[in-house]
């Protein structure tokens, strides 16, 4: 593109210049090849069958895609899961395409129970899966390939994309597609040693990168359908307030409205411009029913947990191990301390929005979703009309940590293009993002410890008490144990007599679930926890947890390998101090170091050592990045970030006073990736929940101080 031919467009905006100057490849028609495992039925015949987890489709030009069950939000799934489908086809990784799957039960997440991107899953979900996947499409083209030539079978080999046969034959996957596609799905098929293995394991560029850059890749907030207009929303400043009355004469009158709809969750402005749809909301004047949040302060919330602590209505993690009560009243020293995580916001850096298209009794859905089935159900049930008359699209996601597993916004774009009878695009403001988010739930951690002579812990007992998002979200059963509160609350140290406990408190304020979900809360009161008994016993925080590892090879490793990487027992960079901390969460054997300075009662964080022991990698080179993410997302919070209400007002608004950690505040990270041969682990989230204990051990390293609320910046001179 010349300079000239670049004026000539009219305003143009930098999507639509790199889309203008890059040079797209569109793939040719081809057929659908389904993939079964195991589920044999008529539809295979046809090469039209819906599979418990993928569809591979072989085109014309011998590209293969892939119908991705998981959302790419940033983590690599766009790369990780063609990575094992190609491994098993022989196929060269950038010969896959990768599109996103509809709403559908084939495509369920089997560890967590419905088509859901989260709780690092993705993987180890798709581990077996999608190798047998590819295993069974290689198997079913070499088949093809037998018949055509009346040859053995086992006289073929699949490699580079193509089936390779005697006397030099040799035939595309594309070619065999059609006649593959008619065979039954071989139920067993032999898959690859790993020690075969060319693609799975190593570090691998991501496919989506190009597409990022280029300005083809699809986010929510890029989505345009013909005649579209833009809805801004006016929500209650109390999150769940309702809307009695409102005045939009003055928006109405404001250029490019195009109408003003009440919906159930506030009021919507509807213009030709998200600018001109948010310039006109401001214009609106509405009157609320603020109703029961508005009594809600952190004040109130707190005291309402301590409460509830203070109950008895206790849940156990998992059954009381020895005497615990008697071991702590003949211990020669005990010790207890309570530790507070605050409400935390999501803060994803693309805003929440959603594009819907209703017409007919039908709607067309497109957005950024974590949550594929939900959304299909709660928009049907809002709206009347049934699931199959739904239409929804995938986009890419501008982060989700947990926020996009929520439905409120999508349903909000679908009432409201119901209302105007027109496409719409919501689009959130980041201050309506920040105010009206499922923060995760504020925790209190109470813990008490016994330990003997010889500073060993004889007894421990471990309370968590907090709000289940699970009994909100999925209607988990009032008095049941809620598994998202327990994540890492169970100490992985030899102690002999042990009791764990939850207690279930509902503040009133609805929650989410938050990248790293109850890890965070459990982990930072944990292993601060350990780090006190480690200091009452007059023992070093890293000889004292090996002492009691004895039993966990794999929490012993990433330890002792932790603590040799970043130098520990040995003198820190002057203003330095150290902290250490350990955690599994995901099947991911994890542990960090932090090295810290503090001065005037603000930390920096200089360094973060941290090994991890995942069992087999399918990506290392997302693997690091992945953990990279976390610990930038887990210091943000663990330093700056806290939710705070005010007569049900949440008080933060945008970055500036809910900071997200800058480039220049970034630590040096040194991770190290332990070879393993175990069944993988996630990797999305287990560093966020560390590197809060991790640093507060080292500011009391530092300090002498212990800080027991987070986050840390604000509770350092109060402690």
């Amino acid at each position: 593109m010349t300079i000239t031919s670049l004026t000539s467009l009219a305003s143009p905006n930098r999507r639509t210049f790199l889309k203008t100057s890059s040079a797209l490849t569109v793939a040719g028609s081809g057929l659908m090849l389904g993939v079964s495992l195991g589920v044999p039925s008529a539809a295979q015949a046809a090469g039209t069958l819906y599979t418990p987890n993928a569809w591979v489709h072989i085109a014309d030009d011998n590209t293969i895609t892939l119908l991705s069950a998981r959302s790419e939000m940033g983590q690599g799934v766009y790369t990780s899961m063609p990575m094992l489908i190609a491994e098993e086809l022989n196929v060269d990784l950038r010969k896959v395409k990768v599109a996103i799957a509809p709403p559908g039960k084939v495509y369920t997440n089997a560890l967590l129970g419905a088509q859901i991107t989260g709780g690092s899953t993705s993987v180890r979900d798709g581990w077996e899966k999608l190798r047998i996947a590819g295993a069974q499409v290689r198997t079913m083209l070499v088949s093809a390939a037998a018949a055509k030539w009346n040859v053995d079978a086992s006289t073929l080999k699949a490699e580079n994309g193509m089936v390779i046969g005697p006397n030099g034959k040799k035939a595309t996957y594309g070619s065999l597609a059609e006649a593959a596609s008619k065979l039954p799905v071989p139920e067993k098929v032999a898959l690859k040693d790993p020690k075969d293995f060319t693609i799975i394991g190593k570090p691998t560029k991501r496919l989506d990168t190009p597409m990022k850059v280029n300005g083809t890749a699809e986010f929510g907030i890029d989505v345009k359908l013909p005649g579209m207009v833009y809805a801004s929303l006016q929500q209650c400043p109390v999150i769940g307030g309702k809307v009695t009355s409102f005045d939009a004469s003055k928006a109405k009158g404001m250029p490019g409205v195009i109408d003003v709809v009440q919906i159930p969750d506030g009021v919507a402005v509807v213009a030709d411009s998200y600018w001109h749809a948010y310039k006109a909301r401001r214009a609106l004047t509405v009157q609320w029913d603020e109703g029961p949040v508005a009594a809600i302060s952190n004040a109130s919330m707190l005291d309402g947990i301590r409460k509830a602590a203070d109950s008895g209505k206790v849940i156990a993690i998992i059954p009381t191990k020895g005497d615990t009560a008697g071991a702590m009243k003949d211990a020669a020293k005990t010790l207890k301390a309570e530790y507070v995580s605050p409400l935390l916001a999501h803060a994803t850096l693309e805003p929440m929005n959603f594009t819907a298209d209703y017409k007919n009794g039908k709607i067309l859905l497109i957005g950024p979703t974590q949550f594929q089935q939900g959304a299909e159900g709660s928009v049907a049930a809002a709206l009347g009309i049934k699931p199959e008359d739904i239409t929804l699209k995938t986009t890419f996601l501008g982060g989700g940590f947990g926020r996009r597993l929520e439905l409120d916004f999508i349903v909000q774009a679908a009432q409201i293009s119901k209302a105007v009878g027109k496409p719409v695009k919501l689009l959130w403001s980041r201050e309506d993002d920040t105010t009206h988010d499922f923060y995760r739930p504020m925790a209190v951690n109470q813990l008490s410890a016994g330990l003997g002579a010889d500073g060993k812990p004889v007894a421990l007992n471990f309370k968590v008490t907090s709000q289940s998002i699970t009994q909100r979200a999925f209607g988990l059963p009032k008095d049941t144990l809620d598994p998202f509160m327990a994540e890492a609350g169970v100490m992985p140290y030899d102690i002999p007599n042990t009791q764990y406990d939850l207690v279930i408190n509902d503040t009133g304020l609805r929650a989410g679930y938050w990248r790293s979900v109850s890890h965070a809360l459990n982990a930072f009161a944990n292993e601060s926890f350990v780090d006190e008994m480690a200091l009452a016993a007059g023992k070093d925080p890293y000889a004292y947890r090996m002492s009691l590892l004895e039993k966990q090879p794999r929490f012993a490793n990433v330890l002792k390998m932790a603590a040799d990487k970043s130098g520990w027992g040995t003198p820190p960079p002057a203003g330095r101090s150290r902290g250490i901390a350990l955690m599994e969460g995901y099947d991911t054997y994890m542990a960090q170091v932090a090295e810290v300075s503090v001065k005037d009662n603000q930390i920096t964080v200089h360094k973060v050592t941290v090994v991890a022991d995942l069992g087999r990698m399918v990506n290392p080179d997302t693997v690091q990045a992945q953990i990279q993410s976390s610990v930038v997302f887990g210091l943000s919070a663990a330093l700056n970030n806290q939710i705070t209400l005010d007569k049900g007002r949440v008080q933060q608004t945008n970055f500036g006073d809910y900071p997200v950690l800058r480039m220049h505040e970034a630590p040096v990270m040194d991770i190290t990736l332990v070879p393993s041969t175990e069944k993988p682990g996630g990797i999305g989230e287990p560093a966020t929940a560390l590197v809060a204990p991790a640093v507060a051990n080292a500011v009391f390293a530092a300090t002498g101080k212990r800080v027991r609320t987070l986050p840390l910046n604000d509770n350092l001179a109060k402690a």
